[in-house]
């Protein structure tokens, strides 16, 4: 097993480190108290090559594979996990339409999200009524003659206010998982409503929204795969995803413990059980980062990933909540003040369990996967 990085993925990893330090850490907190998305940083991370990582370079991407977005994602979560959150999701709907996709439907839309001519894309899969039970879908997409009609809501969606792409979950017949098929519409086209923006705990310099879908009407050629087919493309997409939101949580943890680890040091006595946090968390943050790359790698080499990437992503996104805990600990008394880069960290681990399947579907995964 050879455990180093390549010139192509070390390349990336330290062009997405480099900015990360330069551009998005400075303003991190300045750009969370506005709670505003960075454009001017997502347009600047375009032109890196970090919205497009594991996108082929003839439509628009870096062609750099799953691990060197897994290090990517890292190192931008290190410096900012509000911007790292809307290039999880960019990246994860350009990978579904490159992937399943016809060529009409990768050459409109992938580059634009590669290259930046988009702001962001959105995964509009999650309603009021089903996040983790995709089954309850209440969407709908009725054939009217050559178009589709697509009426409903969606809930908690990244970047659904600025997208210039959605990728849509919707029912077109049957029961259960068996009758959700997928959908591309357009940002502002006529019957897309953005609804409020959320109010959230963490993550707060990305946007997430409410969006209701009110007679949307799309051309029979905006279904990306087959009829009946959406529930297994939520599901590859979502298995990569969690890849991406395990190294979001790598990425955190890190900028906890760097955060910890600089109040603590020169200190002459920084007392035994401030050491043992430290060591804890940098152990727990070595085996999560293994973990995520070794899922990103199965999926590179095209082999079986899906209990790999469930077992990355509850590992680490519940690591990174302990460790930025332990980090708000050893910074002593500061550490539950409002402007502290520990604390500010602490609450953006937190949705790291929950969005892209929540630990406890991520077990249950797993555990499928044991007794098969």
């Amino acid at each position: 097993m050879d455990l180093q990085l390549n010139e192509t993925q070390a390349r990336i990893r330290d062009l997405a480190r480099d900015y990360a330090d330069r551009a998005l850490a400075p303003n991190a907190a300045a750009r969370e108290a506005r709670g505003v998305v960075d454009r001017e940083a997502l347009r600047e991370m375009a032109a890196l090559g970090l919205m497009g990582v594991n996108i082929p370079t003839e439509l628009g991407g870096a062609g750099a594979g799953a691990v060197s977005y897994a290090l990517a994602m890292m190192e931008v979560a290190r410096g900012c996990a509000s911007t790292a959150v809307t290039m999880a999701v960019t990246n994860m709907v350009g990978e579904v339409i490159n992937a399943l996709g016809t060529d009409a439907q990768r050459e409109r839309y992938v580059p634009r999200l590669a290259r930046g001519e988009y702001a962001a894309g959105s995964f509009a899969l999650s309603e009021p009524e089903a996040g983790s039970d995709p089954g309850s879908m209440r969407t709908t997409a009725t054939r009217d003659g050559d178009r589709w009609i697509i009426r409903g809501a969606k809930q908690w969606i990244t970047s659904g206010d600025i997208a210039g792409v959605y990728v849509v979950w919707a029912r077109t017949g049957g029961v259960g998982t068996s009758g959700i098929s997928c959908f591309l519409v357009e940002g502002g086209m006529s019957g897309v409503r953005v609804g409020r923006h959320e109010d959230k705990m963490g993550l707060r310099a990305s946007s997430t929204v409410a969006l209701t879908f009110d007679d949307v009407a799309v051309p029979l050629d905006a279904m990306l795969g087959v009829e009946g087919g959406g529930f297994r493309i939520a599901m590859m997409a979502l298995d990569g995803g969690r890849i991406g939101i395990g190294a979001q949580a790598v990425g955190i943890a890190t900028g906890a413990l760097d955060v910890a680890l600089a109040a603590r040091r020169g200190e002459e006595h920084p007392g035994g059980a401030t050491e043992a946090l430290l060591a804890d968390a940098r152990a727990e943050l070595s085996a999560a980062k293994l973990m995520v790359l070794r899922a990103a790698s199965l999926k590179e080499a095209k082999r079986p990933f899906s209990t790999e990437a469930a077992m990355a992503k509850v590992f680490a996104s519940e690591a990174a909540w302990r460790i930025t805990n332990r980090a708000v600990q050893a910074v002593g008394g500061d550490g539950d003040a409002r402007e502290p880069e520990a604390e500010r960290r602490m609450r953006d681990a937190r949705v790291t369990m929950i969005y892209e399947g929540t630990s406890e579907v991520q077990r249950i995964v797993i555990a499928r996967a044991l007794l098969r």
